[in-house]
């Protein structure tokens, strides 16, 4: 796989050697089980998988490209080019204004823009209507174009599967970035229309199999279908493609679901006529990460830390696996941690920042599970380890438990 060049104040050297220890060892990432760093006191199980994908560090080396190449132009990136503060603050400290937030709400009208301006794609790419208003003002918009090749992919998939004739049911959030623009795209192609959970596909469902009304597929799904959605007509043939970052075990919930109401309706000697499989639009990363977390979860732990942007999808869902088993605390740096009694941290189904006391228990060796969403810099994940290995006054050198774990 291609390696690409990041800066070097996102690498960790803790983090980096103990990747490093685990590609050596399980070089054809079968063993998904935790690697377990201990301090003593306190000791971390730290996920085979987590940090920077493919997707993020091309768009990282692409954006910081641009900066480079264009001393003298103005830069601007279309919104956040992924949904990590702290990469975002770097871009900003450079000189590189947002155009929009990561609603579509604009902070720059586009009439500001000129031919000569520079427009970096964030990672989740952009709608067909913005892509065609950015060239009609003159701007180069696949020069510094981020976005992921595994995005791409579904947007493949959708072409392919209007070719074929088949709706589409995009599974994602309607509002997220790269919904938007995976939606732009499936509706030119074929009728689309997004679902947030499995809980509105079985609403679909109910409709398909005529177990629900009109109004209720109307009440639910408004906004959220092409305009030549007819569900009267156009759910005969469907496939399923997901936003990448979401919890890829629902969509295959999800495309297992409508196959079965197919196989309701029209026999399963007919199944290849009225549903498409869709298997490989699920992103390798969200997928090996999100297995990293179940094994990570097999571990009795005290806690786990998931550390990540607030408005990260890939993170939210890391952070919705081990709240089912344990206390979590979702945080976006070190600074969280306020002190060995205290930390402050994110509630991401209420959008509530919270702070939690006495959240370490009062026990030795306490064990902790330690995760990191595919757009946080391992840098930061260091720095959450090293600040709560300072909290204890008895724990053991980094160099020594680094040389412990090459043994």
């Amino acid at each position: 796989m291609k390696s690409f060049v990041i800066p070097e104040f996102y690498k960790s050297p803790v983090i980096s050697k103990i990747k490093e220890l685990r590609r050596i060892n399980d070089p054809r990432k079968r063993d998904f089980s935790p690697t377990l760093v201990d301090f003593g006191s306190v000791r971390f199980y730290i996920a085979r998988h987590f940090g920077f994908c493919y997707g993020v560090e091309n768009a990282i080396e692409i954006s910081f490209k641009a900066v480079e190449e264009n001393p003298s132009k103005r830069i601007f990136l279309l919104s956040q080019m992924i949904h990590n503060p702290e990469v975002n603050k770097d871009l900003l400290n450079r000189g590189v204004k947002f155009l929009m937030d990561t609603s579509g709400n604009q902070i720059i009208p586009f009439e500001e823009l000129k031919p000569g301006d520079i427009v970096i794609i964030p990672a989740f790419g952009t709608t067909l209507e913005i892509e065609r208003k950015l060239e009609k003002i003159g701007i180069e918009v696949h020069k510094y174009n981020t976005t992921c090749p595994f995005v791409e992919r579904v947007w493949k998939k959708a072409e392919k599967l209007g070719e074929d004739n088949y709706s589409i049911i995009i599974h994602g959030k309607h509002n997220h970035e790269e919904t938007r623009a995976t939606f732009s795209r499936s509706k030119i192609n074929a009728p689309s229309i997004i679902i947030k959970d499995i809980n509105e596909a079985k609403i679909l469902g109910d409709f398909i199999l005529r177990k629900t009304s009109r109004e209720k597929f109307n009440e639910v799904f408004k906004n959220r279908c092409s305009e030549d959605f007819n569900p009267d007509r156009n759910i005969e043939r469907v496939g399923v493609i997901n936003q990448t970052t979401m919890l890829a075990t629902e969509t295959q919930e999800i495309a297992n679901y409508f196959k079965s109401v197919m196989i309701q309706k029209y026999g399963a000697e007919n199944i290849k006529d009225h549903f498409a499989d869709t298997r490989d639009t699920l992103c390798y990363a969200t997928n090996e990460n999100q297995e990293a977390t179940y094994s990570l979860l097999d571990q009795n732990a005290d806690l786990a830390i998931v550390v990540g942007g607030y408005n990260s999808s890939n993170t939210s869902h890391i952070v919705e696996l081990c709240e089912k088993k344990l206390p979590t605390y979702f945080i976006s740096s070190a600074s969280e941690i306020v002190s060995k009694q205290k930390i402050n941290h994110f509630n991401y189904h209420t959008q509530q920042h919270l702070s939690t006391d006495n959240f370490l228990p009062d026990k030795k060796p306490i064990n902790i599970i330690l995760t990191s969403g595919a757009s946080c810099p391992d840098s930061i994940v260091e720095g959450v380890l090293k600040k709560i290995v300072s909290l204890y006054e008895d724990t053991k050198e980094v160099e020594k438990v680094l040389t412990e774990l090459s043994v």
